[in-house]
């Protein structure tokens, strides 16, 4: 299968979730889904070990029982659509990051046994979404996905990546973007010196006027790109993690790009993308600038 959506299944609820929410998402974009198990380790031993066949046995028809409980899952979904299957060795990050190469998007459970995507510092869903080579989605629930695509916006290389597959994404759908930028004043002026003539302090408004303008020039070509998808420009004072939080409250997905412009070098996340993750009411998307960007943007003094 060449161009697919990818998805992790370890037998739990929450990757079966996940699964129905590839499969609709395979389905809508035209691609084929690819279901994948890890296979654990026989009671913490190494795969190659020498295990009584009755074990190996066990083992196997249970991984095969959880690949076909997702392929079963997947066609009530998306009934017609090209599915594949792979049980493989290893541990979960690094499989679904290998995997991750092939894919155009992989997809994960919000928890899980394996705890495919524990969404904390340090679990495995951020170190997934942090390092896999496309757009990783995490889901949360259950749930027929309605409402419209929102989109964080912050002038990131990453958060250019994500204006990308947040409008595929809503035009696949046949839903609205909510462009979602919110600014703080923690970098505004001075207040006015004594002498007028030494001027440096922003007129009332011209921050917002300047934020506003940042989030037209982060969206600009997109209605060319996507000219089916609406789009609603929401500029908004305050700190971004509540207000995207806020706004997964009636969307079908939140995109965020990896790294903000204001994230320390050597975050694996950064801290919206990880507050996202934990608490956002829908499916959250994650998308990596190209590592050339994030590489400029880690270097830079800014």
């Amino acid at each position: 299968m060449s161009r697919n959506v990818t998805v992790g299944a370890d037998g739990s609820a929450s990757s079966l979730d996940a699964v129905a929410w590839a499969a609709r998402d395979a389905e809508t974009r035209g691609l084929g889904l690819r279901v994948v198990h890890v296979l654990a380790r026989p009671l913490g031993l190494p795969l190659d070990a020498a295990l009584p066949r009755t074990i190996r046995e066990y083992v196997r028809e249970a991984a095969d029982a959880v690949v076909r409980e997702a392929a079963d899952r997947a066609r009530d979904e998306a009934p017609g659509l090209e599915i594949s299957t792979l049980v493989l060795p290893g541990e979960p990050v690094g499989v679904l990051l290998a995997q991750s190469r092939t894919a155009e998007s992989l997809v994960v459970g919000h928890v899980g046994p394996t705890q495919f995507a524990r969404p904390l510092p340090g679990g495995t869903a951020v170190g997934i979404a942090a390092r896999a080579a496309c757009p990783v989605v995490v889901v949360r629930r259950a749930t027929e996905p309605t409402g419209p695509v929102v989109l964080g916006v912050d002038g990131s290389p990453a958060g250019a990546a994500a204006i990308h597959f947040a409008f595929d994404q809503a035009s696949a759908q046949g839903t609205r973007v909510i462009a979602l930028h919110a600014w703080t004043t923690w970098n505004a002026p001075l207040p006015p010196p004594q002498d007028p003539s030494e001027s440096y302090a922003s007129a009332p408004g011209v921050l917002a006027t300047e934020e506003e303008r940042l989030l037209a020039e982060a969206l600009a070509g997109m209605r060319a790109r996507c000219p089916d998808v609406k789009v609603e420009r929401r500029s908004v004072q305050g700190p971004t993690r509540p207000a995207l939080i806020e706004a997964s409250r009636d969307a079908r997905l939140v995109v965020v790009g990896s790294r903000g412009r204001g994230d320390f070098a050597g975050l694996l996340l950064g801290s919206v993308s990880q507050a996202v993750l934990q608490h956002a009411h829908c499916a959250v998307a994650v998308v990596r600038g190209s590592p050339r960007e994030e590489g400029d943007q880690l270097r830079s003094p800014g």
